[in-house]
């Protein structure tokens, strides 16, 4: 179950198709997603690229991203998506950290330094120095490789409290065309992905999530559907458009889907869609039920991290009998740890950990990282630093990140909770929240917000918006003043990067 098997089963079969922006409608079938990546597998092992070498992509939403993440995994390559939204010097940190002896890039995206890189390709247009894609594949034989080992992903952190870090998970002792494949085995039949799923995918191609997805996608012979960027309206006419039966997205876009006009939501048929995965970030309870309300039971939430330490899932079904939850655990056991590393019992908020066999990933030249993230007394134990508790029946509720918690008065505050309790207020368009020294409390919270389109910032609204809140959370949650703001510096994933709004204060 990978793309050569499509491409002899159902050739013709659309493998990805893009929407929106100049490569609206393209389609790219799972020959020519077979041929293109197999090529491009060749032009790599002619520079002399082998098993455990990386490879580094920075591209936009574009077919030829999955055409060279499938050319690493089909060569026992270690691929890594470059997040094409940073600036020329984060780009090339990553790409020189990650230690590519190749690049895929688009030429539009090219101006950043990268020394150290063998064999550079553009796409899109010429860059000096950079060999064409295009006419690289088509010098090379398209014939498949008569060795090709099972690659390997290797992405990095979003970089929401720190310099971004490469996540390094061991290379599979497979063949690609062998099983053992742990998306397919974890996510395609929970969410029944198969060879009839249209997939639709809104966000960055270079995230886990998208990028994961829309190859499991390819795998199972399904159609890929990638939007060029996401935009409310634009995603439910897509839906429409392409039958979409399948997709994912993060909780901003589900508030922005909600702040549709009723007038401007009602005409589009939305009958196709079978699963609406959502993950990524903690969903405001609010907006995951009117989003139930709205589409019906088919939200499926699970929560991992790009490290996957452990996984947990829950349906809609069960997230109505459980508000807030984000489900059991179903990959790994699941671990609720106070600072000393000792259990904590039901109800009690701790660190999140994941038992596993043996731990499942590591960050890239950075030891110390990597052993901050388990647990002090059990090396199989992982953590990415969330913070949560279960219930008595054993339900994980998040409550934020330990890097983002605020100290008030000795009392713990999980901007999290505050941000939920803004978010669907009309005046709101996004919040984040974090906390300043404050000489008598330690830390006081401030409420950073993004007025909607037609809301006049002042002192009016935030008169407005606090009361609004208090009628929500404890008065000692409550920011102590707002700041108005034209942009929150967000991910293109929809990660609030916090680091950067505090730098705005600090």
């Amino acid at each position: 179950m990978y793309p050569g098997t499509w491409a002899r089963e159902r050739p013709d079969h659309p493998a990805t198709i893009m929407s929106g922006g100049p490569l609206d409608g393209m389609v790219q079938t799972h020959a020519e997603l077979d041929e293109r990546s197999t090529r491009l597998a060749r032009v790599l092992a002619c520079a002399g690229l082998s098993r455990g070498d990386h490879l580094a992509v920075v591209l936009e939403n574009r077919p030829e991203v999955f055409e060279a993440y499938w050319a690493a995994r089909r060569s026992g390559l270690i691929v890594t998506a470059v997040n094409s939204h940073l600036t020329p010097g984060e780009i090339a940190y990553i790409v020189g950290d990650c230690g590519a002896r190749a690049l895929v890039v688009s030429a539009a995206l090219a101006g950043f330094d990268a020394p150290d890189v063998e064999l550079r390709l553009s796409v899109g247009g010429s860059v000096a120095g950079h060999e064409d894609y295009e006419a690289a594949l088509a010098a090379v034989s398209a014939e498949p490789l008569a060795d090709q080992p099972a690659g390997i992903d290797m992405l990095y952190s979003s970089g929401t409290t720190g310099r971004p870090k490469g996540i390094l998970k061991p290379l599979p002792e497979r063949r690609i065309d062998e099983p053992g494949e742990p998306m397919l085995e974890i996510f395609a039949s929970a969410y029944g992905f198969n060879r009839d799923t249209v997939y639709y995918s809104p966000a960055p191609q270079y995230h886990s999530a998208p990028l994961r997805f829309g190859a499991m996608t390819h795998a199972v012979g399904g159609t890929l559907v990638v939007a060029d960027r996401f935009g409310a309206e634009q995603a439910l006419a897509d839906i429409e458009r392409f039958r979409v039966t399948h997709s994912q997205w993060v909780p901003t876009m589900f508030v922005r889907l909600l702040k549709l006009a009723p007038e401007v939501r009602a005409p589009y048929d939305l009958s196709s869609m079978r699963v609406a995965v959502h993950a990524a970030a903690p969903c405001p309870v609010e907006v995951k039920r009117r989003m139930i309300e709205w589409w019906g039971p088919v939200l499926e939430e699970y929560y991992s991290t790009t490290e996957s330490p452990g996984q947990t899932r829950i349906s809609s079904a069960e997230w109505l009998a459980h508000p807030g939850s984000v489900g059991r655990a179903k990959v790994g056991v699941l671990r609720i740890c106070a600072d000393s590393g000792a259990e904590v019992p039901p109800g009690r908020i701790g660190t999140i950990y994941f038992e596993q066999p043996a731990p499942t990933f590591s960050y890239h030249g950075d030891p110390v990282k990597t052993a901050e993230s388990r647990h002090p007394d059990h090396e199989n134990w992982a953590t990415t630093g969330d913070l949560g508790y279960v219930d008595e029946d054993g339900w994980l509720h998040l409550t934020d990140r330990k890097a983002f918690m605020i100290i008030s008065g000795g009392v713990n505050i999980y901007p999290q909770e505050i941000e939920d309790a803004f978010a669907l207020h009309p005046a709101v368009r996004d919040v984040g929240v974090i906390g300043l020294p404050d000489e008598e409390m330690g830390e006081q919270v401030l409420a950073v917000v993004e007025p909607a389109e037609g809301a006049e910032p002042g002192p009016a609204l935030e008169r407005e918006l606090l009361e609004f809140v208090r009628t929500r959370i404890a008065g000692f949650k409550c920011p102590r003043r707002i700041d108005f703001t034209d942009a929150l510096p967000r991910t293109p994933t929809g990660k609030l990067v916090k680091r950067r709004l505090a730098e705005r204060y600090r």
